[in-house]
């Protein structure tokens, strides 16, 4: 009679608690990496918005600015296209690290809420805005919590949204002014 080799006796049990090994040491490496890894902090840089105004102010053009930025709120992005009427924006973060923006262009609201806002925003009631840029203003909504006021102007639109809360945006629209820096 011949031998057959011997052949590893493997059973349902061994096999899951082998793989039961292996996820605990997966884990156990995963825990050991994370605690071993300095977080890095991002910060951003704030812009100075007020030379950029001041750029656009003296190759002629009247853009839209807060005139002066709330305590702790820092200027996060510009931008800046010399048409007529000008595509001008500020983005900014607040004292809460809230996002609110200011973008003034010639083009449809419409499209203006679906670039800067939602595809999908709800229109409110109307609401009056103080300031130099005071009257009614459209306001806009959206599901994720974002708020935008509208205000269309001879040759332009000026919007000013954000996720910060509905009075944080109303007061930036309060501040807005044209005047030269």
């Amino acid at each position: 009679m011949s031998e057959k080799p011997g052949r590893y006796q493997t059973s349902m049990g061994a096999m899951v608690g082998a793989m039961l090994v292996l996820v605990v040491a997966v884990l156990a490496f995963v825990l050991l990496r994370d605690l071993n890894r300095e977080s890095a902090e991002t910060t951003v840089d704030p812009l100075d918005w007020e030379e950029a105004v001041v750029a656009a102010q003296g190759a002629g053009h009247a853009v839209v600015h807060p005139g002066e930025l709330p305590e702790g709120w820092k200027v996060t992005s510009l931008a800046f296209t010399p048409t007529d009427p000008p595509v001008w924006g500020m983005g900014m973060l607040t004292d809460e690290d809230r996002y609110v923006g200011i973008r003034q262009e010639d083009d449809r609201v419409e499209d203006l809420l679906e670039v800067f806002v939602d595809e999908d925003t709800s229109e409110e009631e109307p609401v009056r805005v103080g300031g130099e840029l005071a009257g009614e203003w459209q306001v806009f909504t959206d599901a994720g919590g974002d708020t935008a006021l509208v205000r269309e102007r001879d040759g332009d639109v000026v919007l000013v949204y954000g996720s910060a809360p509905r009075e944080v945006v109303e007061e930036l629209a309060s501040r807005l002014t044209e005047a030269p820096l």
